[in-house]
């Protein structure tokens, strides 16, 4: 089937569902929704590993189905190429490379039972059953499957619960599986199921995968009687209402042709807890109420963004992006404030949210940047998260899940995370607490920064993984560090960290014209091709290659045009960047997805690059390659992100150059234009303030910006500022089919 032909054949199919859903719930008012722009099917095929099931914005609650995990492509749990369904849990990342989670599996069954989800291959000898997408709803906040096996599925949550509804068909035996073994690419630690009433169910799950040290808890409130409950351990029936073990299950019997409602509570910190987020969030037994709920909590927060387009397929795919960045950070509490530390320590009645889920590497670039304008009232939240967590493992995080610090990838980017903030104005928050952190951490040991601090660069035969990547990213949070500092008033603090920001330079090899690391005794690493990403040539680099972090230092791109020989030879380096191709693509990541010659949208640290034009002169380039960008690497299908969509990156980034800006760098507090893709967007603030970005003479082949006007007064920069957004106002665009060359001839000329 061609893309055209899916494409197709899936319009038709959506169709259809709304008019199941309009027929529910009153078409009118389902017509004023943005909700009914999210398809959240886009990115569940290819490689962008988005979540597909029932959660509310920013939940600890990710409700949805799981297929048998077989890989990268099913690191959420479900990719649209599939159709065998084990069962529904509880929690489940959202575009991230690497796969854990999956918490609590529950499995409506019918005729025989089994134990085991069983295997791919047919027979499949298990509890796992069939299913085909046409029987398939997803929407905001809800769910709904009719399985091959005859059980038709409904899910919905609040932020810390989860409502199913199954309604078994009639003349089959009717069970429930609740298996406590499943998860995904992680190792069952201790498992617990107790029954303590004939309603109510508890327990727990603990593992080791990503999070090495993972611990759930939960209760189960069901609408009917549980009168049959068989627990077993390793397969082994036992007696009794209470089951420990590595791998214990639950089995459930009802009667044939029974509709039943679970209600399923998690908690960090126990199974009482648990319990109690039920009694808090969903008291009563009204799954559509709930299900109401979630849409509109969805459409709040997805209204804070309003766009006007003549493409309805844009719509969707933006309202969908926008839907996929505020699936994390997650909460990690309980509805009393009660959370567990990173050091394993309960930590009651929190006066603050505490979440979870920062993938930092990938969400610094443009996604919290992203939060301080449309989620304004998290941002405070998403910060003493941080600094509650650098108080408990002694730094601040790194790439941190559910109680647990990964250390993914390189660089410490919660220091710009952070930086930012305060820089934007956010005051909930201890800022000399904060920059306490921040300082703390900067001159640690980690990642290398024993080098660093004394502006030496890290050797390639040391023990620091990826001495290049380290390098480069801690230089840019050193250049966030230091206007963190001016703006506190520690001067001298300013001008040690505006140095350290240029420590990037001690890689640069002339000879080769890439960075590149050097042995403890000078020499050059000899393991290097600039286009290869693989090991052992990734050792310098992570997930990309020596073309692709060429131009990592957004923190100092004057300094990087003067290193690269100036303007004119920055410009012709760029252009090849974006022309040239390798002949031997056997040594490219999977990663390294939606390229243009050496450019890859799929990984984050691409996702700056096009705006790098606008620094030297040529922004009608920036247009050239972002509208480019929007149009071939961002669809309405399932395939529709080139790339792990990695908890919402990669959807920020197209928020971001929809609208017409983007944050190259951004504790600087600017946003560098680009090429506006809507007729109109408005931008909903604080205090009933509006930014509007209005665009004149829009078309698919007017992508060039020729004049740009704020608040009245015509604009020579390329870029805009923070403070010029969030005090409301408008910014008119206009566009044409030619380059206007004289367009803020340079972002350095202009500061």
């Amino acid at each position: 089937m061609t893309r055209q032909d899916l494409k197709s054949y899936y319009f038709l199919l959506k169709c259809s569902l709304l008019l199941l859903i309009f027929a529910g719930t009153g078409a009118y008012t389902q017509a004023q929704k943005l909700t009914r722009f999210v398809d959240p099917m886009i990115g569940s095929g290819g490689h962008g590993h988005v979540f597909v099931g029932a959660s509310v914005p920013f939940g600890a609650v990710q409700l949805g189905p799981n297929n048998i995990y077989k890989g990268w492509d099913w690191c959420s749990g479900y990719h649209y190429s599939d159709s065998l369904i084990i069962g529904f849990s509880h929690l489940h990342l959202s575009g991230t490379g690497i796969g854990d989670l999956a918490d609590v599996l529950i499995m409506p069954v019918t005729g025989e039972v089994r134990t085991d989800k069983g295997r791919q291959e047919f027979p499949h000898n298990g509890y796992l059953t069939t299913f085909s997408h046409k029987n398939e709803i997803a929407k905001p906040g809800y769910y709904s499957v009719k399985m091959d096996n005859g059980v038709a599925v409904e899910l919905t949550a609040s932020e810390r619960v989860g409502f199913h509804r199954y309604r078994f068909p009639k003349g089959k035996e009717a069970h429930l599986i609740i298996d406590l073994k499943e998860g995904i690419n992680d190792k069952i630690t201790d498992t617990y199921l107790e029954q303590t009433d004939e309603y109510t169910i508890k327990g727990y799950r603990f593992s080791s995968g990503w999070a090495k040290k993972q611990q759930l808890f939960f209760a189960l409130r069901s609408s009917k009687p549980m009168k049959k409950l068989l627990i077993l351990n390793e397969g082994k029936p036992l007696t009794g209402k209470m089951g420990k073990g590595t791998s214990v299950k639950g089995v459930i019997g009802f009667d044939p042709g029974e509709f039943v409602q679970l209600k399923v509570g998690i908690s960090p910190v126990s199974a009482d807890n648990a319990l109690a987020n039920i009694e808090a969030e969903i008291a009563e037994w009204d799954f559509q109420s709930v299900a109401n709920q979630a849409d509109a909590k969805w459409d709040k927060v997805l209204s804070r963004i309003k766009i006007q387009t003549k493409n309805e397929a844009d719509k969707r795919i933006f309202y969908t992006a926008l839907f996929h960045s505020m699936i994390h950070p997650s909460l990690f509490n309980d509805h009393n404030g009660d959370y567990q530390g990173t050091d394993n320590k309960i930590y009651a009645k929190s006066n603050f949210n505490n979440y979870s889920i920062f993938s930092t590497w990938d969400t610094y670039r443009a996604e919290h940047s992203l939060f301080t304008l449309i989620a304004p009232d998290l941002v405070d939240d998403f910060v003493n998260s941080m600094l509650a967590i650098n108080d408990q493992q002694g730094h601040l995080p790194i790439w941190h899940l559910n109680g647990n610090e990964t250390g993914t990838m390189p660089g410490i980017s919660s220091l710009q995370v952070i930086a930012e903030a305060y820089l934007k104005g956010f005051t909930g928050f201890d800022a000399e607490r904060a920059y306490r952190a921040i300082r703390k951490t900067a001159m640690s040991d980690l990642r290398g920064l024993n080098f660093l601090r004394e502006m030496k660069p890290i050797p390639s035969d040391s023990n620091v993984y990826r001495p290049v990547a380290q390098a480069m990213e801690l230089s840019i949070s050193d250049g966030s560090i230091a206007l963190m500092a001016k703006a506190l008033g520690k001067n001298e603090d300013y001008l040690y960290f505006s140095k350290r920001a240029k420590n990037y330079h001690l890689f640069y090899d002339r000879s080769v014209g890439f960075f590149r690391s050097a042995m403890s005794d000078g020499s050059k690493n000899p393991v290097f091709d600039p286009f290869k990403s693989t090991k052992p040539w990734s050792k310098d680099y992570a997930e990309g290659n020596a073309w692709q972090y060429l131009w990592l230092a957004p923190q100092d791109v004057s300094g990087l045009i003067s290193l690269l020989g100036g303007k004119e030879a920055f410009n012709a380096k760029l252009d090849s960047f974006f022309t040239i191709t390798s002949k031997d693509t056997s040594e490219v990541l999977v990663d390294l997805t939606g390229l243009i010659g050496q450019y890859a949208h799929g990984n984050e640290p691409s996702h700056h690059i096009a705006y790098l034009y606008a620094y030297s002169g040529q922004q009608w380039k920036t247009a050239e390659k972002v509208r480019y960008i929007m149009k071939e690497f961002y669809h309405d299908d399932p395939d529709g992100v080139i790339g792990n969509e990695d908890c919402g990156q990669m959807s920020a980034w197209f928020i971001f150059s929809s609208i017409g800006f983007y944050p190259v760098f951004p504790a600087s507090e600017e946003y560098v234009l680009g090429s506006p893709l809507f007729d109109k967007a408005t931008i909903r603030l604080p205090e009933g303030k509006s930014f509007t970005v209005e665009v004149k003479n829009n078309s698919p082949e007017n992508i060039y910006i020729q004049q740009v006007v704020l608040n009245g007064q015509i604009q020579s920069k390329n870029t805009i500022h923070h403070r010029d957004i969030v005090k409301g106002g408008v910014l008119k665009i206009v566009m044409g089919k030619l380059p206007n060359k004289n367009l803020g001839s340079s972002i350095e000329k202009d500061h």
